[in-house]
């Protein structure tokens, strides 16, 4: 991964292929393309963090804060890496995030917090903002600019959005920078809970400044919708490295695993006059978790579930200008196996199709799905609807089921059919 320095720039916001022999023969298969490509040294002006853009400030609870919004001109989506570096006079300080995809064209905002900067006058360097191509689709999220975005005399931003797309868009955010007078003072997002979104809903919403600049808020500006919890962690756990991610209205740090590696506490903050949320999102380790919720050690009521890939979520309320420990137990012993490339359920409908139990448009649903989801990436095509689907691929499923052929292989045969226009 090659690093690039931000770059300073006076604009304001806008808005595998595979071979296939006989269906008997084993399949010679290509590697699957990889979803995040080196870019070349040539696209780096077109990715930076504006000079304006770029600042910090001690929020309401005195926890110094950085803000910034990334800014992709390129063609296509990026994943940003930003490492962030502060100085204190006598050390500096770094923190690295990676961020979320920020599609061609396109910019999110983003937030880091810098709990252990004790002195009150620190001197914030240059942002350096490393990347890498990614296969991403726009989010199909349109903010509504009409009489009911509203910025009220409290400071607080309502309005709606609107799913544009065709498909449900699941725990979607939306981001946004704030302005005072000729520059920005902050960057918030929604601070409601919004688990989906189905094709042509409208949901309204709301977004909350921090308290310390309320007076000095003029407007809102470089709204980005995102679909993922964008908020890393890592953390050491029974010997070894526990990542996980959260969306909230509020902020969490200082987590840390008990000895045994199935407790997680972490300090909360929520700086807003209203109640928000939080989802936590974890890999399982077997998938049988069942956890439970203490603020301060008392019980509280939370939401456990588990997406279309296998992801584990916690997700829960938080009062209005709270501060207290969370903990957040249930977790088995030791580290999660990776995730299987392809979800089990998507592997049993294959099952059930190979069989005959279901029509071949059941089951091209659940090819849709792994499109949709990029866990298949296919070249652009032009191929017509199929009227049948080769028969080979149910010998192929049935292969895939028995753990005769690898998740990989499977993928790399959907895409043949893809590009070749069998299925479309």
């Amino acid at each position: 991964m090659m690093e690039y320095s931000m770059m300073q720039t006076p604009n304001m916001c806008g808005e595998c292929g595979m071979i296939l022999t006989k269906p008997h023969v084993i399949l010679l298969l290509f590697v699957v393309a990889s979803l995040l490509i080196l870019l070349p040294s040539d696209v780096v002006a077109k990715v930076y963090i504006l000079e304006q853009e770029y600042f910090g400030y001690f929020d309401s609870n005195g926890v110094y804060t950085v803000v910034g919004n990334v800014k992709n001109e390129n063609s296509f989506a990026i994943l940003p890496t930003i490492t962030i570096p502060i100085s204190d006079g006598t050390q500096t300080l770094y923190n690295t995030i990676t961020h979320v995809p920020v599609p061609a064209h396109g910019e999110v905002p983003f937030k880091v917090k810098f709990p252990e900067m004790q002195n009150y006058s620190p001197l914030l360097l240059d942002a350096s903002v490393s990347f890498v191509k990614t296969k991403h689709s726009p989010v199909q999220l349109k903010v509504l600019y009409d009489h009911t975005l509203i910025k009220h005399d409290d400071g607080h931003l309502t309005g709606r959005i609107q799913n544009t797309g065709n498909d449900t868009i699941w725990f979607p955010t939306i981001h946004a920078v704030v302005y005072g007078y000729n520059s920005p003072l902050d960057v918030v997002q929604n601070i409601e809970m919004i688990k989906s979104i189905e094709p042509g809903d409208i949901v309204e919403f709301s977004m909350y400044p921090d308290p310390s600049i309320t007076d000095e808020i003029l407007y809102y500006s470089c709204f980005a919708p995102v679909d993922t919890t964008v908020i890393p962690f890592t953390v050491e756990k029974n010997g070894g490295k526990f990542d996980f991610r959260y969306d909230s209205g509020a902020w969490f740090s200082a987590a840390e695993f008990d000895d045994n590696g199935t407790s997680l506490t972490m300090r909360a903050y929520n700086s807003y006059p209203l109640e928000t949320y939080a989802n936590f999102e974890f890999v399982p380790i077997s998938g049988d978790e069942e956890f439970s919720v203490t603020f301060d050690d008392k019980p509280v009521k939370f939401i456990q579930s588990i997406d279309e890939l296998g992801m584990v979520h916690v997700a829960f309320s938080v009062g209005p200008t709270s501060q207290f420990v969370l903990e957040i137990s249930g977790f088995e012993e030791g580290l999660p196996e990776e995730l299987p490339l392809v979800p089990q359920w998507v592997k049993t409908t294959a099952q059930w199709w190979s069989d005959d139990k279901i029509s071949d448009s059941e089951f091209l649903e659940d090819i849709r799905f792994l499109v949709e989801k990029q866990i298949i990436l296919s070249q652009e095509q032009t191929g017509k609807d199929a009227e049948h689907i080769p028969s080979w691929v149910k010998i192929l499923s049935s292969w895939w089921y028995d753990g005769a052929v690898s998740d990989e292989d499977f993928v790399s045969a959907m895409v043949f059919l893809i590009d070749e226009g069998i299925i479309r």
